[in-house]
């Protein structure tokens, strides 16, 4: 295996990943907060066709980024007021914003299918960003660096911070966390705010980064993917980041499955396709195996709120 291919590599693996990280971020902090929010794929497909149309429309990547994001937000405010407002079930209210959303963009995305995009390319000046070895480093979109930076935001979020604190108090105990002062809806109604951006982000990255154009259902379920991958992780930001290159690098490997001969051909183009999701499957089998013991989840996901008299 040569090194260009070994860079090349690299590269689509980073950027295969870097949707799912972004999503799965979003909805370790909402899970975090003990909300359990299904509708990650019904997000990211609100985001994509929004981001995509503001950038096709302006021309300006950073508008359909940040379009993208207000629509995942707008998108998850619906499954906020059901649940926490209204006390909905939150794995029927999760689904029904899934079927949402694919049906939205359908919709909305219909005058511009097939209809092309320009990438978002590095901001570094191509000196750095074309350099056959330095490409690896800098010659990402924005959105990737993005990612990294968000798993350690989140990380110091959670972990090192009076309101990460109060978050995984809500998540973990709401009744205790409300009777000492603690606004638990409100709390849940920014973590699910937060996680619909990043959800809408991360559908944006698809046609900014991925493939510059839309199609319908765009983001192929990476949102199953992404729920996966925060039980995979153990809700644990870092592990996160492992996990997406690892469900990134079998996508990657699909795609070369199809374009190139040698190594990849050891395992058909079609095994390759259905791998990252057998692996979704194996990750909640083992969850499901271990669920006895401690498995990292927090106390009240999934419960609603109900304070005490």
């Amino acid at each position: 295996m040569s090194v260009d291919l070994v860079i090349a590599i690299v590269i689509t693996l980073i950027g295969a990943s870097t949707p799912i990280l972004i999503a799965a971020l979003g909805e370790l902090v909402v899970e975090k907060s003990g909300v359990l929010n299904l509708g990650v794929e019904g997000m990211m497909l609100c985001g994509a066709v929004v981001g995509f149309a503001a950038a096709y429309t302006t021309g300006n990547p950073w508008l359909g980024v940040g379009a993208g994001a207000l629509a995942g937000m707008l998108a998850s405010m619906i499954f906020a007021f059901l649940t926490l407002t209204l006390s909905s079930n939150q794995v029927a209210t999760g689904l029904a914003l899934t079927i949402f959303g694919a049906g939205f963009s359908a919709l909305f995305g219909q005058p511009y299918t097939g209809k092309p995009l320009e990438l978002f390319r590095s901001v570094f000046p191509p000196d750095l960003s074309m350099h056959p070895i330095l490409k690896v480093i800098f010659g990402y979109s924005p959105l990737v660096y993005f990612s990294l930076i968000m798993v350690v935001a989140v990380w110091f979020f959670l972990q090192r911070t009076r309101a990460g604190l109060i978050l995984r108090a809500v998540g973990e105990s709401d009744i205790s966390a409300h009777s000492i002062g603690y606004p638990v809806i409100g709390v849940r109604y920014m973590a699910v705010a937060f996680g619909g951006a990043m959800a809408g982000i991360a559908g944006a990255c698809f046609p900014l980064l991925l493939t510059p154009q839309w199609v319908e259902r765009l983001t192929s379920g990476r949102g199953w993917i992404a729920l996966a991958l925060v039980v995979f992780a153990a809700w644990k930001p870092g592990r996160l980041l492992i996990g997406a290159y690892l469900f990134g690098l079998i996508a990657t490997m699909e795609l070369y499955a199809k374009a190139a001969g040698g190594v990849f051909r050891v395992l058909p183009s079609e095994l390759w396709a259905s791998l990252p999701y057998l692996a979704t499957i194996v990750v909640l089998v083992l969850f499901s195996l271990r669920a006895r013991g401690s498995t990292g989840a927090p106390a009240c996901l999934g419960k609603p709120f109900v304070p005490a008299n």
